[in-house]
């Protein structure tokens, strides 16, 4: 019977965690935008930062989410190292509110809500256009059923005689108010934390546990400050493979919990004091919410003035360990498998688009000065060989990119969502093109290269203009997917294509009679072409770019 009841409680646990995921990404798929402006309130100062933290922990109902996401925003360059800091400060006064909706589940009878809740949810989910809310309706009950259960298979296991014998002799032998006793309960918020991967969780099941008064509030309260280093760990863990200023902002959120959870032990008994008012068979419940929002809130405020001594502290503890050329070939905003909630990783996927797209440009611009700048053959190789590389980090990016698309389609999105990861997908392959055809390029110029052939001072002037027309298409390109505002007329993008499809038919047309007439040969003419005919590609696939951010922007 006790290892039934035992199953039953994990089942309701499991239930519990479903219930808060679903609610999560009901919430995601309903605020998308909002989130996305939150974000970018982020890098005003670190009270706004602050504030964006707590909204959008609010919202996602998962400060290990926010974490995530900010630690791979610090790794793409979109808000600073001290601005994140401020962000996952917030954030943690954001994650409890999470425990006051799940004190209602303990404190109030939740039944009349919860099948009611169901009905209504799977109606609206049938009526399709109603289906969010019918999916943050489901998220709720099951929320609100797994607590309910819980408390009751807690009370449950309590009455047990069998149980009674295990509880009684561990209170006895761990009951004494040691350092180790009380270090013991530390561990055991964190170690659990880590395990369930959800500091709500642990939060949860640390209340069911005072709820029985299997553990007294003084035990629970050190449990909570575990769950504080517990959350910690997963975006320290998952920021091993990002870059050097991620790593210092998991560094920093671990830093953050640590300095509170000290000073919370130091005041420990004067904080017990504090709750134990609030403490009866029912608001043990309240008090340990009461203290979770308390010590976040108090080490917020304690801390949001050190910001920028906290930053400098784990500059110092976390140095540099890659070279600026090894930083070159990664991704910025989704390096290291860093996947926060699917709503949000919709804006990692758009900045790193972006980047792609300058490094597009950056291989663009290498052209001109291979074919006509470079003095020495050593000189020329360098150049061809970073161009070549350049080629494989744009085949990379595509990959990963559209991998990581893919993986988010696997979440919890809106329709308008899955239509904008369409017209993604169809920007990076676009762009990918835009790097094939920078290489070819540079593939023909080196052939004219090592055969020793030159072209006329005419072909050069046309090459000059081509290349510049090129030019302006990327940049153009560019301006367009970096515009959150709608600013920039793609309308000018056009003009630009249609520029570059007339002159290069001009040229096509002259290049014959030139060969014809002699003034040069028809193999320098070839290569000549070839390199009028890529730029003409090339623009194509800008202009697709174009077109399907355009596409993707009416989604929103």
């Amino acid at each position: 019977m006790t290892l039934f009841l035992f199953l039953k409680l994990c089942g309701c646990l499991a239930l519990l965690m479903y219930g808060m995921k679903a609610t999560s990404d009901a919430l995601q798929k309903m605020a998308g935008p909002q989130l996305r402006h939150a974000l970018g309130t982020m890098t005003t100062n670190r009270f706004t930062g602050m504030l964006s933290g707590i909204f959008v922990t609010a919202v996602v109902q998962s400060s290990t989410a926010t974490t995530l996401m900010t630690v791979s925003f610090v790794n793409a360059g979109l808000i600073t190292l001290g601005q994140s800091i401020s962000v996952i400060m917030g954030a943690h006064i954001g994650t409890t509110i999470t425990a006051w909706i799940m004190s209602l589940g303990f404190v109030l009878n939740m039944a009349f809500f919860v099948y009611p809740a169901f009905l209504l949810g799977i109606l609206l989910i049938y009526l399709k256009k109603r289906r969010i809310i019918g999916d943050l309706l489901f998220g709720f009950a099951f929320l609100f059923l797994g607590l309910g259960t819980l408390k009751e298979t807690g009370l449950a296991f309590i009455n047990d005689p069998n149980a009674n014998a295990a509880i009684s002799e561990f209170i006895q032998r761990f009951s004494e108010p040691t350092f180790w006793n009380g270090f013991l309960f530390l561990i055991l918020g964190t170690a659990l934390t880590l395990c369930l991967q959800s500091s709500a969780a642990t939060m949860a099941f640390t209340m069911i546990l005072c709820f029985t008064n299997i553990l007294n509030i003084q035990q629970g309260i050190l449990m909570v400050l575990g769950e504080n280093i517990g959350t910690t760990i997963t975006a320290n863990i998952a920021a091993i493979g990002a870059n050097t200023q991620a790593k210092r902002a998991a560094f920093a959120h671990l830093s953050i919990n640590l300095i509170g959870v000290t000073w919370a032990l130091i005041f420990f008994h004067p904080i017990v004091d504090f709750v134990n008012p609030l403490v009866g068979f029912d608001s043990s419940i309240i008090a340990l919410a009461t203290f979770h929002t308390g010590f976040n809130v108090a080490n917020t405020l304690l801390l949001i003035g050190f910001v920028p001594y906290i930053e400098r502290f784990v500059c110092n503890i976390i140095k540099p360990n890659i070279s600026e050329e090894e930083e070159e070939s990664r991704l910025k905003f989704i390096s290291g498998g860093l996947l926060s909630t699917a709503e949000l990783s919709i804006l990692q996927a758009q900045k790193e688009i972006s980047l792609f797209a300058a490094r597009t440009n950056r291989m663009f611009g290498f052209i001109p000065t291979l074919l006509f700048e470079t003095k020495t053959d050593e000189d020329f190789s360098k150049l061809y060989a970073r161009i070549e590389k350049y080629e494989g980090i744009s085949d990379n990016m595509e990959i990963e990119i559209a991998n990581y698309l893919n993986k988010v389609t696997e979440g919890h999105l809106s329709p308008d969502s899955k239509t904008k990861i369409r017209y993604m997908l169809r920007e990076v392959g676009e762009l990918e093109s835009i790097g094939d055809s920078c290489f070819n390029m540079a593939r023909t110029i080196n052939q004219k290269h090592n055969k020793n052939e030159h072209f006329t001072e005419e072909q050069k002037v046309h090459i000059h203009h081509m290349f510049e027309l090129s030019e302006r298409a990327l940049e153009q390109m560019q301006r367009i997917l970096d515009d959150d505002k709608g600013l920039v007329d793609p309308n000018e993008s056009l003009n630009i294509e249609n520029e570059i499809n007339n002159y290069r038919t001009q040229l096509k047309e002259a290049n014959v009679s030139d060969i014809n007439e002699h003034h040069y040969n028809y193999q320098a003419g070839v290569q000549y072409m070839d390199i009028i005919c890529e730029c003409e590609k090339l623009g194509d696939y800008a202009i697709n770019v174009v077109e399907a951010h355009a596409h993707k922007k009416l989604t929103v």
